[in-house]
């Protein structure tokens, strides 16, 4: 190996146990509320962070070109049919760079139950963690605070382990 290509291992190296380290710590601090932001629904209501207190809530940012996102609806649908009962809600919260229409036609079609955002601005998106890669959800407890963020297609039987922990509690 080249003295270059010691050098760029050394820093990745260092990179990824630094990126380890906060990966570590962030734990440390126990859960994050959920940040303030407000979300526009399809209906032209708006809702806001806080308005997530008293429930467990699965808020997902996906878009109507992710297929990904697609893929996983079934199932995010599911999910909130299984729990809606109990205290349980979800918000879908469609990117910034999807056409409004085809997020209204998606969820049209599908006949969503849950509550759906527009994100026109990437004002939410950027309000929990610059999000940019989808889906990216979050679960937040009771508290508002976020619990459990996936990237990508989350583990739908330990999710749901995860809920009935979150509703049990007081």
């Amino acid at each position: 190996m080249s003295s270059i290509s010691n050098a760029v291992c050394r820093m990745v190296l260092a990179s990824v146990l630094a990126l380890g380290a906060l990966v570590g710590f962030a734990g440390c601090s126990g859960a994050q509320t959920a940040p303030e932001s407000t979300f526009v629904l399809l209906d032209g209501s708006k809702q806001t962070s806080a308005d997530l207190k008293g429930k467990v809530t699965l808020v997902n940012f996906w878009a109507t070109s992710c297929v990904t996102c697609v893929a996983e609806m079934p199932e995010i649908t599911a999910t909130y049919d299984k729990y809606k009962g109990r205290g349980y809600d979800t918000l879908a919260v469609a990117m910034s760079y999807d056409p409004p229409s085809y997020v209204v036609n998606f969820a049209e079609t599908r006949k969503l139950p849950f509550k759906v955002a527009i994100d026109n601005t990437g004002a939410v998106a950027k309000a929990w963690g610059d999000v940019q890669l989808t889906p990216t959800t979050f679960l937040v407890n009771k508290r508002g605070e976020i619990v459990k963020r996936y990237v990508g297609e989350p583990d739908f039987a330990a999710l749901h382990l995860l809920i009935e922990k979150l509703l049990a509690e007081t």
